[in-house]
């Protein structure tokens, strides 16, 4: 079923939430140097910038599928992207660091309705046979609008301000924030099931996926955290030209066929050589070379995506049918710690030691993902379930 067969309002006002969602969350990381200029802030202290966004989106993951549950799911997410487009259309005018972070953190909280509901919903409100392409068009969204919310915010910053840059940003996610209000089916009553936290929390094979996410998403956030100060201060580029690297975004298309071969030839094996190739790529932006690192970081990229949509498909095959909502909704807890926690200690390792310290940390750090993968597939034959199972959706944060 293609994306052109699922009723244009549904495939628009989703693909206009993930828009908006992920270019309000991820806009201020390509300003991040010119935020620490006007602030003077290290490196660490510019990437709470993100943490803090992420860091509280992670927390109100799961109290917002709660309340999703009592209120309906599409008020809880209209109600999450205007409330974020607002807050970003505020930052802009933050007076001083603190209230710039403490804005941020309101801005995670509010954007953590979008994760923590649009599968859901898309799953109760979309024709069993247009299920797949809505969430292609959720997916979709997700990545243009973290791509995009970079991409405005680095090339606008030449020949104005960080702040200039984030208010156009911040009308971007606006727009696409009041189109999906608009346009988002009104949401049916669902009726509420009791909670199945405990199994996925008591499972080894999906504690393993949720270190995964939490391992994968420092790394790969650390880089793009810090790549910035490592174009704009170590090599002179211009802010504008450094938002470019934000193109190696375009490799999350490897999350497709990554899923697909994941099917073919198990689980295990293709998350593995996600991290593997993840981890070379890293290795690759070593030199001080604007080649090697653009071919770095889309192999890195590529690589992260891969490995995430399996764990995260993963998830989905593994969790009892009863637990299989919590399951994904821990997995998004994990995931948007890890990029919070890790982002701040990658950028901390970073003004402490460099490019070079960072390479080091994030390859231990997916080093420590892939003994995950394999205890993960160790403790899934041992329970006599084959690592290559039925495809299944997979939950798809950013």
């Amino acid at each position: 079923m293609s994306v052109e067969d699922v009723p244009s309002r549904l495939v628009t006002s989703v693909a206009a939430t993930g828009l908006a969602t992920f270019a309000l969350l991820y806009a201020p990381q390509s300003v991040l140097p010119d935020i620490a200029n006007e602030f003077r802030l290290t490196p660490t202290q510019a990437s709470l910038t993100i943490s803090a966004a992420t860091g509280a989106l992670a927390l109100g993951v799961l109290p917002m599928a709660a309340l999703a549950d009592r209120v309906g799911r599409r008020r809880v997410i209209v109600w999450s992207v205007l409330t974020a487009a607002a807050l970003g259309l505020l930052l802009p005018l933050a007076p001083t660091y603190e209230t710039l972070i403490a804005a941020r953190a309101l801005q995670g909280i509010a954007t953590a309705g979008v994760p923590a509901t649009a599968m859901a919903f898309l799953a109760q409100e979309a024709k069993k046979t247009h299920v797949g392409a809505a969430i292609g068009a959720l997916v979709a969204g997700n990545s243009a609008g973290g791509m995009l919310g970079r991409l405005i915010t680095g090339l606008a910053t030449d020949g104005t301000s960080w702040r200039i840059a984030l208010a156009l940003a911040g009308a971007f996610g606006a727009a696409a924030a009041v189109t999906a209000a608009l346009l988002l089916p009104k949401g049916h009553h669902t009726e509420r099931r009791p909670s199945a936290l405990k199994d996925a929390l008591t499972d080894r094979v999906l504690l393993c996926q949720y270190a995964i996410a939490v391992l994968a998403v420092s790394a790969f956030i650390s880089v793009f955290n810090v790549i910035g100060f490592r174009l704009t201060t170590d090599l002179g580029l211009p802010t504008g030209v450094a938002a470019l690297v934000f193109l190696a975004y375009t490799a999350g298309g490897t999350s497709a066929p990554a899923g697909r071969l994941a099917d073919r030839h198990g689980r295990a094996r293709i998350t593995l050589a996600g991290l593997a190739v993840a981890a070379a790529g890293a290795a690759i932006t070593l030199p001080d070379n604007l080649i090697t690192i653009a071919i770095g970081l889309t192999l890195f990229t590529g690589g992260f995506f891969a490995a995430h949509a399996v764990a995260s498909g993963w998830v989905g095959a593994r969790a009892p049918e009863h637990a299989r909502g919590q399951a994904s909704g821990v997995y998004l807890f994990a995931f948007y710690i890890g990029s919070s926690t890790g982002g701040t200690a990658g950028s901390a390792a970073y003004q402490a030691h460099g490019w070079p310290g960072l390479v080091v940390l994030i390859t231990v750090w997916l080093a420590l993902a892939a003994t995950a993968a394999i205890t993960a597939q160790k403790a899934q034959k041992s329970s006599g379930t084959p690592t290559a199972a039925p495809p299944v959706t997979a939950t798809v944060p950013n």
